[in-house]
C-alpha cells in the first residue's frame, strides 16, 4: 500500500499520528503501547474509560488517565524497563490529580520492584499487562480528591476526549489552528 493510499484511508491527517510517514505494520503494538492497550482493555471491562498521554496542570503527562463509573479519577504510569522504573522521580507529582494511582508494568519486569518503599505500595496499585490483557496484581488505595480538584480533572478529561473525537471525525485543514 502506498503512502498516498494510506493517507486517503485514514480518518485523520497521518502527520498527526505518532511515527508519521512510517507504513503501519500488522500485529499488536509493542512496548509501552502494548501495556497501555492491555490496561485499557481491562479497564474497559470494568467501566473505567481512559485517555493516553494526558497533560496535567503541573506540566507532567500521565501515560493513562481515566474516570470510572463512580467518577473516580485513575492515573497509570507505564514502565517497560527496569531503568525507567527505578529512575522515575516525577511520578509523585501525579498523586494530587487522581483518586487511585497504578504502576503499569510489562510482563518482563519484576513486579517486586514496584513493591518497595520508594514506590509507596500502601498507596499505589500494580498492573501487569501485555498487548492483549492485564491483571491487577495489587489494588490501588483510594485517596479521594477534593471536590474542586475532581471537578476540574473531570472537565479536563471530558474536554480532551471530545477534542480528540472531534479531530478524528473532522480533521482540520492544514492551515487551521485548533
Amino acid at each position: 500500500m502506498t503512502d498516498a493510499l494510506i493517507r486517503n484511508a485514514l480518518p485523520v491527517d497521518p502527520a498527526m499520528l505518532p511515527g508519521a510517514g512510517v507504513v503501519p505494520q500488522a500485529g499488536p503494538p509493542l512496548g509501552a503501547a502494548a501495556v497501555a492497550r492491555g490496561i485499557a482493555r481491562l479497564f474497559r471491562r470494568n467501566q473505567i474509560w481512559v485517555a493516553s498521554e494526558v497533560a496535567l496542570p503541573n506540566g507532567r503527562r500521565a501515560d493513562l488517565m481515566g474516570i470510572d463509573s463512580r467518577g473516580a479519577i485513575v492515573i497509570v504510569e507505564i514502565k517497560v524497563s527496569r531503568a525507567d522504573l527505578l529512575g522515575d522521580s516525577k511520578w509523585g507529582e501525579y498523586l494530587d490529580h487522581c483518586d487511585r494511582f497504578y504502576w503499569g508494568l510489562c510482563p518482563s519486569l519484576d513486579p517486586g520492584l514496584a513493591g518497595t518503599d520508594p514506590f509507596l505500595p500502601d498507596i499505589t496499585g500494580l498492573i501487569v499487562a501485555d498487548a492483549y490483557d492485564a491483571e491487577i496484581i495489587r489494588p490501588a488505595a483510594t485517596r479521594p480528591l477534593a471536590a474542586a480538584r475532581r471537578k476540574s480533572e473531570t472537565q479536563r478529561l471530558a474536554a480532551l476526549a471530545l477534542r480528540r473525537l472531534n479531530l478524528l471525525q473532522d480533521p482540520p485543514p492544514p492551515d487551521e489552528a485548533y
